[in-house]
C-alpha cells in the first residue's frame, strides 16, 4: 500500500499538470513525487539497471565521432571542388 506524507510536514509533488500548473498532491513517503507522477512504490529502475540504456547516441564519444566524420566530409568536399576547378 502507498503511504503518503502528512500534508503539514511535506512539500508538494511539483510535477506539471496538463493545465501547466504544479501538482499540489503531497509526495509519497521517501520520494519527491506523488503516486500519479512517478512516486509509486517500486517505480523506476533498480540500481545498476542496464535495461534503461537505450543507444548512447548522445554520449561524448558518439558526438566526437560524428563531429570527426562531419569534418572529414567537409574536407573531402573542399578537395573535390578544388580538383574540379583544376580540370577546367
Amino acid at each position: 500500500m502507498i503511504t503518503l506524507n502528512s500534508p503539514d510536514t511535506s512539500s508538494y509533488c511539483g510535477a506539471r499538470t496538463r493545465a501547466g500548473s504544479p501538482c499540489r498532491i503531497p509526495p509519497v513517503r521517501g520520494k519527491t513525487r506523488c503516486r500519479m507522477h512517478g512516486g509509486a512504490k517500486m517505480s523506476g529502475g533498480q540500481p545498476g539497471n542496464q535495461n534503461a540504456f537505450v543507444h548512447g547516441y548522445y554520449s561524448a564519444a558518439a558526438k566526437a565521432e560524428r563531429k570527426r566524420l562531419a569534418d572529414q566530409i567537409r574536407w573531402l568536399k573542399r578537395e573535390m571542388k578544388e580538383m574540379r576547378e583544376l580540370r577546367r
